[in-house]
C-alpha cells in the first residue's frame, strides 16, 4: 500500500512537470529586434514587438497591457539612441524586477551624431545621433550579437544552440547584402530624397545618397518655401525617388510628384513581424521595389 502511494505522488509529479521548459519571454521596441532574436532564439524563446511597422517608431502611446506584457518578460530589447524613450515607462510600469534590459545600438557605428550643443531649433535631432542603424542590414549581425549576449546571459545552459543560430543568422545575412548589393549596383551614387531621415544607414549600406528630405529638419513639417527648393534640387540633380514611410502625409510627397515626375515609394522603416526571417524579407521587399522601379 505505502508503495502504491508513493508511485502514485510520483506520477503526479511528473505529471505536473513540463516535459520542455517554457520558452522564454522578449518584448522588443520595434519588430526589427523582435524577429532577430526570433532567429537567435528559435523555439526557446517567444517574442513580441511593442511598435506596430506602421506606426511611427518615435511616439508610442504607453498602454497599461503593455506593461502587462513586459512584467512576464525576461528579456526587452531597446532601440536605444533615444528613439525609443517611451520604453522606459513601460518598463518602469512592469515592475518586473528580473527584466534584463538589451539596449542594441551596442556596437553600432553610429550615423550623424551631432557635434556640439543640441536645442530645440535643430528640430528633433537626436544627440546621440541616427537611431535608425536597423536599416542597414549588416548592422543586423550587430543587433544579434547583442541578443546572443543577452539570452547567454538569462539561459546560460543552451548557450550553444544559441550560437549555432547567431552563426547561421550571420552567414545568412551576410549572403544576402552581397546578393543585395548586386541589385542596387546599377544605381551606385544614385541621389534620392527622404521623408525623414530614416534612410541614412540603408543609404550608406547600399551606396546610395539620399540628397535631402521632405522635412526641413527632423520632425518639423515642411514649409512653402522648402518644398521650392526641393523641387529646384530634383530638377537640376535628375533626382527621381523618393522614400516615404507610411505614417507621415500624403501632401507634401504628391506635391513633388505632380510637380517634378519624381517617383514616391512608400516603405515602413520596420519589418512586418516579429517571426524568424522578417527582418530580412523586408530587405527583400525594398530592394525589389527600387531596383524594379528606378531605371538606371
Amino acid at each position: 500500500m505505502k508503495t502504491f502511494f508513493i508511485s502514485t505522488i510520483v506520477a503526479m509529479v511528473i505529471g505536473m512537470t513540463p516535459l520542455h521548459a517554457a520558452p522564454i519571454k522578449i518584448a522588443a521596441s520595434i519588430a526589427d529586434l523582435a524577429s532577430i532574436a526570433s532567429s537567435i532564439g528559435g523555439d526557446k524563446v517567444e517574442t513580441f514587438a511593442i511598435a506596430k511597422s506602421t506606426a511611427n517608431p518615435h511616439y508610442v502611446e504607453v498602454l497599461p497591457s503593455y506593461m502587462i506584457m513586459v512584467s512576464r518578460a525576461a528579456l526587452y530589447l531597446k532601440v536605444g539612441l533615444a528613439l525609443d524613450q517611451w520604453a522606459d515607462e513601460i518598463i518602469d510600469g512592469s515592475r518586473n524586477g528580473r527584466l534584463l534590459v538589451v539596449d542594441c545600438s551596442s556596437g553600432i557605428s553610429v550615423l550623424q551624431k551631432p557635434s556640439g550643443k543640441v536645442d530645440a531649433s535643430m528640430g528633433d535631432v537626436h544627440p546621440e545621433g541616427n537611431p535608425h542603424y536597423w536599416l542597414d542590414p549588416s548592422n543586423g549581425i550587430v543587433i544579434a550579437g547583442n541578443v546572443l549576449a543577452a539570452l547567454e546571459k538569462a539561459d546560460p545552459a543552451n548557450r550553444a544552440y544559441y550560437e549555432d543560430n547567431f552563426t547561421r543568422f550571420k552567414a545568412e545575412t551576410e549572403g544576402r547584402v552581397a546578393a543585395w548589393k548586386e541589385r542596387v549596383s546599377k544605381l551606385e551614387g544614385r541621389r534620392m530624397l527622404g521623408y525623414h531621415s530614416s534612410w541614412a544607414y540603408f543609404a550608406a549600406a547600399f551606396d546610395l545618397t539620399i540628397a535631402g528630405t521632405v522635412e526641413p529638419l527632423p520632425g518639423i513639417p515642411p514649409t512653402g518655401k522648402h518644398l521650392a527648393e526641393l523641387v529646384d534640387m530634383i530638377e537640376k540633380d535628375g533626382i527621381s525617388i523618393l522614400i516615404q514611410e507610411p505614417y507621415f502625409p500624403d501632401a507634401a510627397p504628391g506635391f513633388l510628384a505632380r510637380e517634378t515626375g519624381i517617383r514616391v515609394l512608400k516603405f515602413a522603416p520596420s519589418c512586418d513581424d516579429a517571426k524568424p526571417g522578417s527582418y530580412l524579407r523586408h530587405f527583400d521587399d525594398i530592394i525589389d521595389k527600387i531596383a524594379g522601379e528606378v531605371a538606371p
